[in-house]
């Protein structure tokens, strides 16, 4: 397997953004009584589409300027593994978006929120993501 496709083992940076990541979702839900999925928050970032969308538009903020960030205090960019083939990921984005609407939320909303409400609906999201995820990891990987 050529060099390039190994994805790197990152034990504590993936431990800190999990870690992070479940903090939000805690916070989210004890400070605003919603769930932290992304797609609902972008969604209700826009103005007069949703009752207190103040809230998310800092959180969509947060989510711009933490590379930020990470560019001031290291400086060095964030390490980022998006192919620059930009049809694919158009493509790839509106699967994406596809999927968020039929599934009613996202990765974030069903992965972090739902299944820790043990929630059945996330549960069956969640089994539906890997297993997609994982064809086509396998595809992409091993078969083009």
């Amino acid at each position: 397997m050529p060099l390039d496709t190994i994805t790197p083992f990152t034990p504590f940076a993936s431990l800190a953004g999990g870690i992070l990541l479940g903090l939000s979702a805690v916070l989210v839900m004890a400070l605003f009584g919603r769930i932290a999925g992304i797609s609902g928050i972008t969604t209700g970032a826009v103005p007069g589409r949703r009752d207190n969308w103040s809230w998310r538009i800092a959180f969509v903020g947060g989510l711009v300027a933490a590379p930020l960030l990470i560019l001031s205090v290291t400086g060095e960019p964030v390490q980022q593994t998006v192919p620059g083939n930009l049809v694919a990921m158009a493509i790839a984005g509106l699967l994406v978006g596809f999927g968020t609407i039929t599934g009613s939320g996202c990765t974030s909303g069903h992965g972090v929120c739902g299944l820790a409400r043990l929630s059945t609906r996330s549960l069956a999201s969640v089994v539906t993501f890997m297993i997609f995820a994982a064809a086509t990891v396998f595809v992409l990987r091993h078969l083009v």
